[in-house]
C-alpha cells in the first residue's frame, strides 16, 4: 500500500450514529497519533455534516496525547447553520477523554476584494534535497536509527535552511519548505483542505528550535499545544507550496510559530499559527 493510500485509508473516516465518526491511525508504530492527523479528521468530520460551505478557519486543542493503537472518535457539534457562515465544533475523545477539540467555521462562496502579501523568493522546489535524502545521509552509518527514523510520509518535504540533525546550531528563528503531497486524493477543495491540514503540522514546531541550536533528536521535550489555519484560497495539494514560517517568541517552555502557505505561482492559499511545548532537555 503505497502512503497515499494509507493517507486515504486513515481519512475514510467511518460513521457511527448522526454526528459521530470513528477514524483510525497509519499503522506505523508510533507512540502518540501525529497532530496533523487529529486535525485532518477532526476536519473531514466536520464537512460530513456541511452541505455547500467550504471552510475558512479552524482553531484547535491538543488535550491529551492520543493513542495510535485505538481508535479515535469524533462527535460533531452543529453550532449554528446561517444564511452565509456555519459554525461546527468537533470534540475527539479515546477512552472516554476528550483528546482534542476543534471549532471551525465555513461560508458559502462570494466574491469581495482581494490582496495577498507576496511569497518571498526561494530556489526552486527540485534544486532542494529532499528530506528523506538527508535523513538517510546523516544516518547512513547507523542503520538502526535509520530504520527507526526513515519512515514514509505522504508528505513530501525539502527544506530551504534546514538545521543540522547531528550537531545542530542556532539559526534565525524563520524557515521556508517547499511541500506537497506524495499524490492526489481528489480535486475537490475539501479534501485539498484536509491535505493542507495535514500537512500544516509539519515542520512548524521546530521553527521556534532553530535560535536555540536544538532539534527533534537533542532530548526536547515537544508537542503541539494549540493549532489554527485560516483557509484563503482553493488549491491543488498535489503540486509543490512554499511554506513560509517565523517564530516571534519562546517563553515558559513554549514556542509561538507562524506559517504563511503559497502555491508554487505565488498564490496564497493559507495561513497558519502554533504554539507548541519546546521543553528543554532535563540535566
Amino acid at each position: 500500500m503505497s502512503e497515499m493510500d494509507e493517507l486515504k485509508r486513515v481519512l475514510d473516516l467511518e460513521p457511527i450514529e448522526e454526528n459521530l465518526f470513528r477514524g483510525i491511525s497509519t499503522a506505523e508504530p508510533t507512540r502518540r497519533i501525529f497532530g496533523g492527523q487529529v486535525v485532518a479528521q477532526a476536519l473531514t468530520a466536520a464537512y460530513k455534516t456541511i452541505g455547500a460551505g467550504i471552510c475558512h478557519s479552524l482553531q484547535s486543542y491538543f488535550i491529551r496525547q492520543g493513542d495510535p493503537s485505538r481508535p479515535v472518535l469524533y462527535q460533531v457539534e452543529r453550532s449554528r447553520d446561517g444564511r452565509s457562515f456555519m459554525t461546527r465544533r468537533v470534540i475527539a475523545i479515546q477512552k472516554g477523554e476528550q483528546i482534542f477539540n476543534m471549532a471551525c467555521s465555513f461560508q458559502l462562496p462570494e466574491d469581495g476584494y482581494d490582496h495577498q502579501e507576496a511569497m518571498p523568493p526561494a530556489p526552486p522546489p527540485l534544486s532542494v534535497p529532499d528530506d528523506d535524502e538527508r535523513w538517510r545521509a546523516a544516518f547512513t552509518n547507523d542503520p538502526e536509527a535509520l530504520r527507526r527514523l526513515d519512515r514514509p510520509s505522504p508528505i513530501e518535504l525539502r527544506q530551504v535552511d534546514p538545521v543540522a540533525l547531528r550537531d545542530p546550531k542556532p539559526l534565525a528563528a524563520n524557515q521556508v519548505v517547499w511541500v506537497r503531497a506524495r499524490g492526489s486524493l481528489g480535486e475537490g477543495v475539501a479534501v485539498n483542505q484536509v491535505l493542507l491540514a495535514y500537512a500544516s503540522d509539519y515542520s512548524l514546531l521546530g521553527t521556534g528550535m532553530r535560535p536555540h541550536g536544538v532539534n527533534w533528536l537533542s532530548g526536547v521535550q515537544t508537542a503541539s499545544l494549540d493549532h489554527i489555519l485560516w483557509f484563503h484560497r482553493p488549491t491543488d495539494f498535489s503540486k509543490w507550496h512554499l511554506y513560509v514560517m517565523d517564530s516571534p517568541s519562546a517563553s515558559g517552555a513554549r514556542g509561538f510559530n507562524r506559517g504563511l502557505i503559497y502555491r508554487e505561482d505565488g498564490v496564497l492559499v493559507a495561513s497558519a499559527a502554533q504554539e507548541g511545548l519546546i521543553r528543554p532537555p532535563r540535566r
